[in-house]
């Protein structure tokens, strides 16, 4: 088929992105990457166009966008005469969630400082890391803010299977 001429496989497509497999057949479901063109053999076959569209969504990951923020980002850059205050909507809002996501870190780094700075690297038993870990309640970080977003603690974000 003259389309595999012009176009490259899946695989070089994944390599040439840093993306994986799995991952760009996973944005052709959700609809971020159009389906490619495909071979007699039924081999997908990706443009160009699909190559610069995996890059905007490569950055726009790099950057935290969610998902569902990165399809409304396509979907407007699919109309470039239209206004673009939804867009600056989109990243005003990743701004307040980075600033958010920073104010958080910042506060469990100084909670971490300190229990470690308290810490006399005696018996297990004065251990102010243990102690502090074992009673949240004396912690500065107690409030459930802290919390909110659980790819700071990534521990707590399995739950058990039942």
């Amino acid at each position: 088929m003259a389309n595999n001429q012009l176009g490259i496989s899946i695989g070089r497509l994944a390599k040439q992105t840093s993306t994986s497999v799995q991952t760009l057949r996973y944005y052709e479901t959700l609809g971020l990457i159009p389906a490619p063109t495909r071979t007699s053999g039924n081999q997908r076959v990706y443009e160009p166009a699909h190559v610069k569209r995996l890059s905007f969504i490569r950055h726009a990951r790099e950057l935290g966008f969610s998902l569902e923020a990165i399809k409304e980002l396509l979907r407007l850059s699919d109309d470039p005469n239209q206004s673009c205050a939804t867009a600056d909507a989109i990243a005003q809002e990743q701004l307040r969630e980075v600033v958010s996501r920073i104010d958080r870190l910042t506060a469990l780094k100084g909670e971490l400082e300190r229990m470690i700075g308290e810490c006399r690297t005696g018996a297990i038993g004065e251990c102010k890391v243990i102690s502090v870990l074992a009673d949240h309640t004396h912690s500065n970080c107690a409030s459930p803010e802290h919390y909110a977003d659980e790819r700071l603690l990534p521990a707590r974000r399995s739950k058990p299977s039942k």
